[in-house]
């Protein structure tokens, strides 16, 4: 059996070197995709660097630790507590001891990001002056990163939210820290040239007394004694670290890991898409590679080959096409991986230090994988090549009979019930999942395989309507070309896939996206009542800036920070949900929040605003919660809202968000106010702003510049997902088309017997695979249609104030438009190289 199995690989190439090329560059995309999540599993070591030449530090705990029934449930506080100034006079009992301050600092020029320090701080990274000497009155600095030269006069902003002109006396930079094999003591070790900062903060040093000014609250402290008495004073609810644990006192400590989880996510999703169009396009391609064989197949069982032997043939070839190409795809994909990890590394996705690691598992998986799709697609195959009979093999019409099996009818049917079903289920019963990333990537999937398998029963359908004024023109080409189409449903079938899948996923995931945001949008503006909106490009307002516009006159204003609350749900589950810190009374006055039950005046220091995602959202019970800085209190919940778009989360006091600095101040023109002096009350507004670095928007341009709101990852994730989907659609387009007209080389030549020209056999092949694009188009566009939709019922069901369904008109246009070009010249050219020779002799079998 591998003998006639290779014999007939070998007399046969052109048609399966179409399976080849499928399957190669499936198993490559997911070989590639593989690869790159092996690198994210883990990231690397980094040693402590903010207190890298600190013995032992000190700080509040920024872990939120609650035990539960089923272990330890683990949450990031959104700011970790300060050291008490009684722990901190009571470490410096044990040794001498240095108390280090964060705050934000701003200045032109200064770059995002830039924090103040105590001049004794610089010492625990270590900074070593390389110009000019340390600070030594209030009015001196020294700065990081070369963007101020020493003599130079810069005005600072500070959290005293006064604009000051100050000196810069010097500039430092950090010198890396070794540790000597054999002493374990570490010391100062080389400079490093590649800094012109610290690597991890920009950084400007004031002296102690003017830093303990600015920022009373004490963030860490560094001791000069032994770990264990240190440990013995603390506090449970303060870290002791020392050793590489020093490094959780870094800024933004897990930044590797977050970098590494955000390329996991992308590339999870990317990689499930690529997996689905892959399995998706290789079956469909080994299906329609064995229909095409039903003659000699036929001939075959006329020679006396049982049915068993042919299924046995097909499985043995495809064994022999699936490994070989599961091979080459494994070699395509180490030559891929590395360049897409320089991609996502280029277009500052993951990390610099992002690189594709020796993994041997994705070669497995992607091999495996491929083998896999190829037996089970030649399995399926082989029971109807088993099934052929021997006057097959006298047929001269070329007809498609019995397009539909049983199988196909139960899955197809099946997906497409359980497809329809799942989107039901989810406006009925959860319909904010629906707005859900991983749900409205996958969804589309069902629906794509159901329309795929039920394809054959609306191609007819749509090709008559499709071609309708076409075959009404005067003249038989139109004609000739819906019949054609008609007659090979299969053909059409499977050459229509790709360009589902193409329509489909653009279709579905770039209009849900801009549905989901539109609607964010629109609920934004529904929801604020607000004339302005102040905001900073440092990310947080200093409360002398608030102070100065709440005694403007005429204006109602809401100073609104960001925060975090957790809670346990079901007694297992420590979830963690965004929050807004606000005054109660202006709050009102600047916003139309959804209120379903209670009053959002009613909120006060013991009670909490929640919505309906709580599953305790009862007006007047008690919740209890974890603050930002991990401090359990229990609250009243004084109002619930609707669910929304996910944008409606809790809302406490400033007295419940310890630390939290407002990001905007939402003003509202009190009522009656005429035209001149609404003018008036904004240049005001903007005056007062001014020295704390704020920008006056209107609630028009704040929407403008906030919403949509798809981040940049997301953006990006979507395009490559979109991006590998077309290129493998593509090329599989090409790819079936090829097979396709290669089967056709004796249908052309009658044509040919038949009086048709050389260019209008050609434009006919051409139309033909234009009407099959169309086909294709429609089929996509329906499992598009039917997301939206889905989303858009969602949406309704969340009382989501009414917006568009966006549909992606220049998006979905350009990919037709891709498959277009390429399904043309993929059909002509084959068709032109098969008629070189004369039609008696290609009729005659002579190719």
């Amino acid at each position: 059996m591998l003998n006639i199995a290779l014999r007939t690989l070998r007399a046969r190439w052109a048609t399966f070197a179409g399976s080849f090329v499928a399957l190669a560059l499936g198993v490559g995309l997911i070989a590639t995709m593989g690869l790159a999540l092996a690198a994210t599993l883990n990231a690397p070591h980094r040693a402590p660097e903010r207190f890298a030449a600190a013995p032992v530090v000190v700080r509040g705990t920024d872990t939120l630790r609650v035990t539960t029934a089923h272990g330890v449930r683990e949450k990031r506080l959104d700011r970790p507590r300060p050291v008490p100034a009684a722990t901190a006079a009571a470490l410096a009992r044990l040794g001498r001891t240095v108390q280090d301050r964060t705050f934000p600092v701003r200045a032109d020029g200064t770059p995002a990001g830039t924090v103040g320090h105590a001049w004794s701080a610089a010492a625990f990274t270590p900074y070593r002056l390389t110009a000019g000497r340390a600070p030594a009155t209030p009015g001196e600095i020294v700065t990081t990163g070369g963007w101020a030269a020493p003599g130079a006069r810069v005005t600072l902003h500070t959290p005293d939210g006064v604009s000051a002109a100050r000196t810069v006396v010097g500039t430092v930079v950090r010198t890396v820290v070794g540790t000597a094999p054999d002493s374990g003591f570490e010391d100062p070790g080389f400079e490093d040239p590649g800094f012109e900062h610290a690597g991890f903060e920009h950084a400007v040093f004031f002296t102690d007394a003017e830093a303990a000014r600015l920022a009373p609250r004490i963030d860490t402290v560094v001791v000069y004694a032994d770990p264990a008495a240190v440990r013995a004073s603390a506090p449970g609810d303060l870290d002791v670290l020392t050793g590489d644990d020093r490094r959780r006192a870094d800024p933004d400590p897990d930044r590797d890991s977050e970098a590494l989880t955000t390329v996991n996510a992308l590339l999870g999703t990317a990689g499930g898409v690529t997996g689905f169009v892959s399995v998706f396009v290789v079956a469909s391609t080994f299906a329609f590679a064995v229909a095409q064989r039903r003659r000699e197949f036929a001939l075959l069982r006329a020679a006396g080959a049982a049915p068993r032997q042919l299924r046995r043939l097909v499985i043995v070839e495809a064994a022999v096409v699936g490994a070989v190409a599961s091979a080459a795809g494994c070699v395509l994909g180490r030559f891929g991986a590395p360049r897409l990890a320089a991609w996502l590394v280029d277009a500052d996705i993951a990390p610099s230090w992002f690189a594709i690691g020796g993994d041997a598992w994705p070669y497995w998986t992607a091999f495996g994988t491929g083998l896999g799709v190829a037996l089970a697609g030649a399995w399926a195959a082989s029971r109807r090549a088993g099934r052929v009979g021997p006057m097959e093999a006298l047929r001269e019409a070329s007809v498609d009979r019995r397009t539909m099996t049983a199988g196909r009818w139960v899955a197809g049917g099946g997906l497409l019930l359980l497809g329809l079903g799942l989107l039901v289920r989810q406006v009925l019963t959860d319909p904010s999942d629906a707005l859900h990333r991983k749900t409205y990537t996958t969804q589309p999937m069902l629906l794509i395989t159901a329309f795929a398998l039920l394809a054959p029963v609306v191609v007819g359908p749509l090709t008559k309507a499709l071609a309708w004024l076409p075959a009404r023109l005067p003249g038989i080409a139109g004609r000739l070309v819906r019949e054609n189409v008609l007659a090979g449903v299969r053909r059409t079938a499977a050459v229509a896939a790709p360009v589902l899948i193409t329509v489909a996923l653009a279709g579905s995931l770039l209009g849900v996206t801009a549905t989901v945001n539109a609607a964010k949008a629109a609920e934004t503006r529904a929801q604020s009542a607000a004339d302005f909106v102040v905001t900073s490009d440092a990310g947080g307002l200093d409360a002398a800036t608030v102070a100065r516009v709440r005694a403007l006159p005429g204006l109602d204003a809401a100073a609104i920070a960001p925060t975090t609350v957790c809670r346990l749900e079901d007694g297992v589950a420590l979830v963690k949900d965004e929050a807004r810190a606000v005054d109660p009374a202006a709050l009102a006055a600047v916003t139309n929040l959804p209120v379903t039950a209670g009053k959002v005046t009613d909120l006060d220091d013991r009670s909490i605003v929640v919505n309906e995602e709580w599953p305790q959202h009862t007006v007047g019970s008690q919740v209890d919660v974890w603050l930002g800085d991990g401090r359990r209190t229990s609250l009243r919940i004084a109002a619930v809202l609707r669910t929304g778009t996910g944008g409606n989360g809790a809302y406490v006091t400033p007295l419940n968000a310890p630390g939290a600095s407002p990001d905007r101040i939402d003003v509202r023109l009190r009522a009656g106010t005429d035209a001149g002096r609404a003018a008036g009350a904004a240049a005001a507004l903007r005056a007062a702003v001014a020295p704390g670095g704020g920008h006056v928007l209107s609630k028009e341009q704040w929407l403008a510049v906030s919403y949509p709101a798809t981040s940049r990852q997301t953006r990006i994730g979507t395009l490559l997902v979109l991006g590998i989907a077309l290129l493998y659609s593509c090329i599989a387009l090409a790819n079936t088309l090829v097979m396709a007209t290669a089967d056709r080389v004796r249908d052309l030549a009658v044509l040919r017997l038949a009086g048709a020209t050389l260019g209008q056999v050609l434009r006919m092949v051409a139309a033909e695979a234009l009407l099959i694009v169309a086909v294709g188009t429609t089929l996509g566009a329906g499992v598009a249609a039917l997301n939206l939709l889905g989303v858009k019922a969602a949406l309704a069901a969340l009382s989501v104030p009414s917006s568009p369904v966006v549909i992606p008109w220049t998006a979905t246009g350009a990919a037709v438009a891709v498959c277009a070009l390429l399904a043309v010249p993929a059909a002509v050219i084959p068709a032109r190289l098969a008629l070189r020779g004369r039609a008696v002799g290609l009729v005659g079998g002579r190719e």
